[in-house]
C-alpha cells in the first residue's frame, strides 16, 4: 500500500503541475511534510515512535499514539481492542526502559507523575510503581527480561507487523487501487495470449483429429460390406430404436486404439476455412448422436424398472426418469415447498404479531437478534420476541406522540425513544422502566430519526420543526411543499448530555434517516431537501454532500463493503451511491410507489389512509448481495444487478392484506429473519434458509 501511495502522490503533483495548480500543490507538499501516517510507510511511523522515545517527549508520543489510536485502530472490530491495549502498554514500557538505561531519573519519575491517574487502576502496572525506587532494576527478576535486547526486538517487530496487516486490510479509494489494476490487466494479458496459443494448438489437433474422422468413417463404410465374421463384434443393447447401423461416435471411441498417426496417412491438405466449418458440423453430429444415445438409454430404463410395478400406477415411470425433459416432471424435480431450489432463499416459515391496533412506523430487531421493537402511530409500543416462541416482553404507552426508536448498541436491552415535543427517553426493556428523558430541543420537537454508535455510548438525533403532517393524514391535508427546519445533535447516553451540533449546509433542514457504518466513524444522513450527506464522525464534520433525489430521501444504508451507500426517495428511484466519489451514481433502479411511499390504505365509504415513509424501507442480507423492499402484499427480496440489468425478484414474502410500510432484515448463519410491517398494524416475521451455491 505504502508504495501505491507514493506513486499516487507523483501523479497528482505530476497532474497538479501540468494543469498549473501550483498553489494546491503547495499545500499538498505541505500536508505530506506533515502526514503523521508516513504515507502509510510503517518503518517511518516506528521511526517516528522511537524518535520520541530518544528525545524523551512523553507528551508527543502520548499525542501520536492517540493519533494513529484515532485515525487507525479505531476502525478494527471490538476483537482487536486488548492487542492494541498490549501494544500501547509495551510502547511505554519501552520509554519507561530507555529512561532507566540512560539514567535520566528524572524523566522515569515525570512518567509517572503523569501517568498516575491513568495506570494506577490498571493491574499491570501495579508493580512498575517500584521501578524508580530499585537501585539496580535490570538485575531484579520482575524487570530484567524488558531490559534484554530480545524483548525490544519482539516488541518492535509485533508492532511493524500489526500495523502491516492493518494497512493492508484498510479499504482503499478507488485512486489507490490504480497499481493493482495495471497489475491485473497485466495477468488477464498475459493469460489472454497463453489461451491464443492454446486455441492455434487446438486447431492444429482437430485438423489432425478431422482427418483421423474421415478415415474412420471410411474405415466402416467399407466394413458394413465384409462378412459377419470378419466384422468388428459391437454389442447393443436391444430396443425399439436400435439400427444394424454403427454410430459413428461409438465407433471412434471404441476403436480410439487404433487411430493412425497423421504421418500415416496420405489425403490431400484442406484450407483453414474449410477446417473449420468442416469440424462445426462434426462437433454437430457428433452431439446430436450423444444425444440420441441418452434418449435411447432413458427410454429403455422405464421398460427395466416397470416390469415389476402394476399398470394402477401412472407415476412409476415418471419417478424412475427424474431427468426426464418433460415440464410437468421438471417443475416437481426443481420445486420445494414452493420455492425454487436455484432460487437463494427458501421460505421456512411465516408467523405474524398482531399486538398492534394502527399503523405501525418502525419495526427494528435489536444488535442481538433476540428481542423486535415495534412502534405504531399511536404511539404504542412494543417489545416482543420470537424465539423460542413469539412473546410480548413490554409494553410502553407515553402521554407524548412518539415518532421514532432506535436500539442501544451497548448495552443492547436500552431502547431509545423519540418523542414529539422534543425529548428523547431511554427504556430498559428487561427491568421495563424508563431510567431518563433527555429534552432535546423545543424549537425543533419532532425528533423523526435515532442512530446509535456501535463503538460507543452517543447516538445521534434529528429534530425537526412543527409541520403540517406527522406521518399519517387523511385525504384532502395538504402537504408542505418546502423543506422544514431541523438540527441534527450529538448525545451521550451515559453523561445524559449534549456533544455538539452538526452543521448542514445549505442551511437548517429536516433529517429524516440517519444510519452508522459498522465502526460508527461515518454517519450518513436523508435530508427533506433531497441531500445525502456524509460526515466523519472523527472529525464531526461534514465530508461529502450531493443532490440525490428530486423531493425528500427516505431511507439511507451503507453497503456490506461500506464503498457505497443506498437510497431511496421520493422520486421513486433506488439509487447507489459511490462515497469516493461525490454525487457519482453506481447504479440506479425505478421503484413502485407500493415500495417507496407514500402508502395509502382504502376502506369503505372513500375513507383512505395516507402515511409518510418513517421506517426503514430496505435492508440487505448478511452479505448484502439480496435487499428486501416493502409492497402493497408483503416483503419482496431482490437481487442486486448491474443498473442496465434491473432488479431481479428472487423471492415474494407476501401474507399481508394492507401495504407494508417498513422492514427489517436480521440474519444469523443460514438462517434469516425478515421482519415486514404494515399499516393494518400486523408484522410479519418470516424465517429464510439460504441456499449455498
Amino acid at each position: 500500500m505504502a508504495s501505491a501511495v507514493e506513486r499516487t502522490d507523483d501523479l497528482v503533483r505530476e497532474y497538479l503541475i501540468y494543469r498549473g495548480f501550483t498553489s494546491t500543490l503547495k499545500h499538498l507538499d505541505s500536508e505530506i511534510k506533515a502526514d503523521k501516517e508516513k504515507g502509510f510507510r510503517v518503518d517511518k511511523i516506528i521511526d517516528q515512535l522511537q524518535q520520541l522515545i530518544q528525545s524523551y517527549d512523553l507528551t508527543g508520543l502520548k499525542e501520536y499514539w492517540a493519533y494513529l489510536d484515532r485515525r487507525l485502530f479505531s476502525r478494527l472490530e471490538d476483537v482487536y481492542r486488548p492487542t492494541v491495549n498490549k501494544l500501547r502498554t509495551s510502547l511505554y514500557r519501552f520509554y519507561l526502559i530507555h529512561t532507566v538505561q540512560m539514567k535520566n531519573t528524572e524523566k522515569t519519575q515525570e512518567f509517572f507523575l503523569k501517568q498516575v491517574l491513568e495506570l494506577q487502576a490498571q493491574p499491570e502496572w501495579r508493580d512498575w510503581f517500584a521501578l524508580p525506587f530499585i537501585p539496580a532494576p535490570e538485575q531484579n527478576p520482575s524487570f530484567s527480561p524488558y531490559f534484554s535486547r530480545q524483548w525490544a526486538d519482539t516488541f518492535l517487530v509485533s508492532l511493524h507487523n500489526f500495523l502491516s496487516v492493518l494497512f493492508q486490510c484498510m479499504p482503499q479509494p478507488v485512486l489507490l487501487s490504480f497499481d493493482s489494476e495495471v497489475q491485473r490487466i497485466k495477468t488477464v494479458q498475459e493469460e489472454n495470449e497463453e489461451l491464443r496459443q492454446m486455441v492455434r494448438s487446438s486447431l492444429f489437433s482437430s485438423s489432425v483429429g478431422l482427418v483421423s474422422y474421415a478415415y474412420i468413417n471410411l474405415r466402416n463404410f467399407f466394413s458394413t460390406f465384409l462378412p459377419q465374421t470378419r466384422r468388428a463384434p459391437g454389442k447393443t443393447a436391444p430396443g425399439p430404436q436400435s439400427s444394424p447401423w454403427k454410430d459413428p461416435a461409438v465407433t471412434q471411441s471404441a476403436k480410439a486404439k487404433d487411430l493412425p498417426s497423421a504421418k500415416d496417412l496420405k489425403m490431400p491438405t484442406v484450407s483453414t476455412a474449410t477446417v473449420d466449418l468442416t469440424t462445426g458440423h462434426s462437433r454437430q453430429r457428433r452431439q446430436h448422436d450423444h444425444e440420441k444415445e441418452r434418449k435411447q438409454l432413458l427410454s429403455r430404463l422405464p421398460q427395466q424398472s416397470s416390469e415389476k410395478k402394476t399398470d394402477s400406477d401412472p407415476d412409476a415411470q415418471t419417478e424412475a426418469l427424474p431427468d426426464q425433459t418433460d415440464s410437468t416432471n421438471q417443475t416437481r424435480v426443481c420445486e420445494v415447498g414452493g420455492a425454487s431450489v436455484e432460487q437463494p432463499f427458501i421460505k421456512l416459515s411465516q408467523e405474524e404479531y398482531g399486538e398492534h391496533h394502527s399503523s405501525i412506523m418502525h419495526c427494528r430487531v435489536d444488535c442481538s437478534g433476540r428481542r423486535v421493537a415495534s412502534l405504531d402511530v399511536d404511539g404504542v409500543v412494543k417489545v416482543w420476541a420470537f424465539n423460542p416462541i413469539m412473546q410480548t416482553k413490554a409494553t410502553i404507552m407515553s402521554k407524548s406522540p412518539l415518532l421514532s426508536l432506535e436500539w442501544a448498541a451497548k448495552p443492547d436491552r436500552l431502547l431509545l425513544l423519540g418523542s414529539g415535543v422534543g425529548t428523547v427517553k431511554l427504556y430498559d426493556t428487561e427491568a421495563k422502566k424508563s431510567l431518563y428523558e433527555m429534552s432535546i430541543d423545543d424549537v425543533h420537537p419532532r425528533i423523526l430519526s435515532l442512530a446509535c454508535s456501535p463503538s460507543g455510548t452517543s447516538f445521534v438525533c434529528a429534530a425537526a420543526a412543527q409541520a403540517a403532517h406527522s406521518g399519517v393524514v387523511m385525504e384532502g391535508d395538504a402537504r408542505v411543499s418546502a423543506p422544514v427546519s431541523g438540527q441534527l445533535l450529538l448525545w451521550d447516553t451515559k453523561t445524559v448530555k449534549q456533544q455538539l451540533q452538526f452543521a448542514l449546509e445549505p442551511g437548517p433542514v429536516a433529517i429524516n434517516c440517519t444510519a452508522f457504518n459498522h465502526n460508527g466513524n461515518l454517519l450518513v444522513t436523508g435530508a427533506a431537501d433531497g441531500m445525502i450527506r456524509l460526515f466523519d464522525m472523527q472529525r464531526y464534520e461534514s465530508a461529502l454532500s450531493w443532490k440525490a433525489h428530486d423531493g425528500e430521501v427516505y431511507s439511507v444504508e451503507f453497503s456490506y463493503d461500506e464503498n457505497t451507500v443506498f437510497s431511496i426517495g421520493e422520486d421513486g428511484k433506488f439509487v447507489q451511491w459511490n462515497i469516493h466519489r461525490c454525487g457519482v451514481k453506481q447504479s440506479e433502479y425505478s421503484l413502485s410507489q407500493d415500495a417507496v411511499g407514500p402508502f395509502v390504505l382504502s376502506g369503505y365509504s372513500g375513507y383512505k389512509q395516507v402515511q409518510v415513509p418513517r421506517g426503514r424501507l430496505f435492508a440487505f442480507d448478511s452479505e448484502g448481495q439480496h435487499v428486501l423492499t416493502c409492497s402493497s402484499s408483503g416483503g419482496v427480496i431482490y437481487r442486486l444487478n448491474k443498473a442496465d440489468a434491473g432488479l431481479e425478484s428472487v423471492l415474494s414474502l407476501g401474507g399481508h392484506k394492507a401495504p407494508v410500510v417498513t422492514v427489517d432484515w436480521c440474519s444469523a448463519m443460514d438462517c434469516g429473519t425478515c421482519l415486514t410491517a404494515s399499516m393494518d398494524g400486523k408484522i410479519k416475521l418470516s424465517t429464510l434458509l439460504a441456499q449455498k451455491p
